[in-house]
């Protein structure tokens, strides 16, 4: 290649960092951001060029565009649905205006008439998951990050292959990053029987075709608008603890029913639309769970296209609230330093803040940064425990005896900004309760981290932590 061709190569890549550092200096959620690329396009723009348009923005452009595009078809059934939920009184907390916030995260309210039950780990979720597609008459719709064509995903295949040769109707939807490795034999297998598959599609449109920053992090399983799976299993063997390098596994999954179910369904309907172009035509009329409990429970989706920051706000608030209680379970906890803050304020109050992390994790990036933060949350009065037996991926949160969320959600960035992700946020003392004790045992199993430890760590390990927590807002 001759001189002249490198100096061209050369002065684009630079006329591309330049221009790349002016969005950047634009569009990059703060100053610190801001300034970190800018710097890296000037001073290095060959690597940081073709890194800031994988990884460099915050907001999943063009979605935003599809879904007010939809709203035509997607707000009358939102209005139905709302409207079938005064009629039926099923609105929970109409008067109480702590929930409102809430609320208007989500774009829907708390209902009542639901019954929600705590799945423990990978063998109760799927067998409930799986006996819930054998009742299934009209639908299913089926969503997962990570799906897998071994075991478990080849049963959950032949379940769903078997409803839709009776002409049960069944919609999967997969995240093709997390499931990179999925077989076309499988996806073939799933057509030929008469599934609809789709990709989540998140580099559709010209704005994001080379966003692979961007993921659509949610599990949802809905059948016939009636019962609802959401949780933090994946579909693959290891889920069930059948990988040695990870096993046990510890996850945590809630089967729902009540009006709720038809929330969970709406944003899977839009993440269809946005992978298919197609609206799904469904059960639209909510009624009270059959088991004649009454729990109040919302759902809560968020994703890098919200207007705001719905995790992040939705967290934030729920840390704020606990007056007696703050108990947290994440796999990965790299959480922005207002979450630190908010924490620590939790404690001055007086809270019994306590945060359960794997000891053991599928990252080793994220092994490292979960040190950055346990000092300083340690040294203030945060119980932080190490889980020691086996991998921990649940995703719970536990504020008093009055609220509990299972979710999809992690404490990181990605989660808060760059994931399309799905919480229940369930408001019943009887169901806290099990939560609650579900978390004891957990802790039982655990380690509670003590200053020991952290003095214990040399230089060159700190250093390591301090390197990997600059890698937080990719993580």
């Amino acid at each position: 290649m001759s001189l002249q061709i490198l100096a061209i190569i050369a002065a684009v890549f630079h006329l591309l960092g330049i221009a790349s550092a002016v969005q950047a200096i634009m569009e990059t959620r703060t100053p610190q951001g801001a300034v970190a690329w800018v710097l890296g396009l000037i001073t290095f723009p060959y690597v940081a060029v073709p890194a800031y348009w994988v990884f460099g923005r915050s907001k999943f452009r063009g979605f935003v565009a599809l879904r007010r595009a939809d709203l035509v078809k997607t707000v009358p059934a939102t209005r139905r649905y709302l409207d079938e939920l005064k009629t039926g009184n099923l609105i929970a907390f109409p008067e109480r205006q702590n929930e409102l916030s809430i609320e208007k995260l989500a774009k829907l309210p708390f209902t009542v008439g639901n019954d929600v039950e705590l799945l423990v780990d990978g063998k109760a979720t799927f067998d409930s998951i799986f006996e819930g597609i054998q009742r299934a008459e009209n639908y299913i719709l089926v969503q997962f990050y990570i799906l897998r064509g071994d075991g478990l995903g080849s049963r959950l295949k032949d379940r769903l292959a078997a409803k839709a040769r009776q002409g049960v109707r069944v919609c999967v939807l997969y995240d093709e990053v997390g499931s990179n490795d999925l077989p076309d034999t499988y996806l073939s297998a799933m057509t030929a029987a008469g599934i609809q598959v789709h990709k989540f599609n998140t580099t559709k449109g010209r704005a994001n075709r080379f966003q692979i920053n961007f993921r659509n992090h949610r599990k949802i399983v809905v059948v016939d608008g009636k019962e609802a799976w959401v949780g933090g299993h994946n579909v693959g063997d290891e889920y069930l603890g059948q990988d040695p390098k990870s096993a046990p596994w510890r996850d945590t999954h809630v089967s729902v029913c009540g009006p709720v179910v038809q929330a969970i369904q709406l944003t899977f309907a839009e993440d269809w639309h946005w992978a298919s172009g197609a609206m799904l035509d469904l059960e639209w009329q909510p009624k009270p769970c059959a088991s004649g409990r009454s729990v109040a429970a919302l759902e809560l989706p968020s994703g890098p296209a919200d207007l705001l920051e719905t995790c992040t706000l939705f967290f934030i608030k729920a840390i704020q609230g606990a007056e007696r209680r703050l108990w947290i379970a994440s796999p990965y906890f790299v959480p922005d330093e207002q979450f630190i803050t908010a924490l620590q304020l939790a404690v001055l109050k007086g809270v019994d803040v306590r945060l359960i992390i794997p000891r053991k994790t599928d990252n080793m990036l994220v092994s490292l940064t979960h040190w950055a933060y346990i000092a300083p949350l340690q040294q203030l009065g945060v119980k932080v425990y190490w889980y020691e037996k086996g991998f921990m991926h649940q995703k719970v949160v536990l504020i008093d005896d009055d609220y509990a969320t299972v979710g999809t959600a992690n404490f990181d960035n990605r989660s808060f900004r760059l994931n399309f992700e799905i919480t229940v946020v369930v408001a019943d003392q009887r169901f806290n309760s099990e939560v609650a004790g579900m978390l004891e045992a957990d802790f039982a199993r655990s380690r509670l981290v003590s200053t020991d430890d952290i003095r214990a760590k040399g230089p060159l390990f700190r250093f390591a932590v301090r390197a990997a927590q600059l890698t937080a807002p990719i993580q």
